[in-house]
């Protein structure tokens, strides 16, 4: 039973890994059963297993009479949106300041000058975007603006976990622009990444995201 176990956990390691690979993009058809079990060299039953168990993770989606096909590349992205389908927003938006505030402060201490070139043509982007007042315009400007300064902080898994919250994040900040309150630039929050100056930056982001928290629970 050990060996069987053993068997199956690393199939459903080799076809995972093809989905996060991307071997299998999101929306193909996997291989059939037949054909894992002839590719993987292990039998059907095994392959029927590590399947249902990556359809039961999010990955995975069986169409009666079609196949099996990639839903998702990431299961934490599932796992996530299983989590925040029905969350306030009030948590969505104190998330994103736990995560966002580590990210400016170690963006100021990491930036590189591709780093310092992409930030202020986004915020110039997004100064632009606000000034036409188009929302939609506003909403995608914001969230690049933002997303980069997560990836100037170097951290790999601060990114991943950002990017798994992008969907939620980009309906915070549509939530936010589409409010009453006066946007506030991000110039100071921009410059104090780009001067290396990790307490302003950290700073300005808090004030920045605590003024739609205290529009939320006043």
């Amino acid at each position: 039973m050990a060996a069987r176990t053993g068997l199956i956990d690393r199939t459903v390691d080799q076809l995972r890994e093809s989905v996060i690979n991307g071997t299998w993009p999101v929306g193909s058809r996997i291989p059939t059963e037949a054909d894992l079990a002839s590719m993987l060299g292990v039998g059907r039953n095994t392959v029927r297993e590590a399947v249902q168990s990556l359809v039961h993770s999010g990955l995975l989606v069986r169409r009666q009479g079609s196949g099996t096909y990639v839903l998702s590349d990431s299961e934490l992205s599932v796992a996530l949106g299983r989590q925040i389908e029905h969350v306030h927003q009030q948590h969505i938006l104190e998330v994103r300041r736990s995560l966002e505030v580590e990210a400016a402060r170690l963006a100021a201490r990491r930036r590189t000058e591709r780093d310092v070139m992409t930030l202020r043509s986004l915020n110039e982007g997004r100064q632009s975007s606000f000034a036409v007042g188009d929302v939609d315009s506003m909403v995608t400007s914001d969230l690049a603006l933002h997303r980069a300064i997560v990836a100037a902080a170097r951290n790999p898994l601060l990114l991943d976990l950002y990017e798994n919250l992008l969907d939620a994040i980009g309906d915070s900040i549509r939530a936010n622009v589409e409010t009453d309150h006066p946007d506030h630039t991000h110039d100071e929050l921009v410059e104090a990444i780009v001067d290396g100056d990790e307490d302003a930056a950290a700073r300005e982001i808090y004030a920045y995201l605590e003024l739609y928290l205290e529009a939320l629970t006043s």
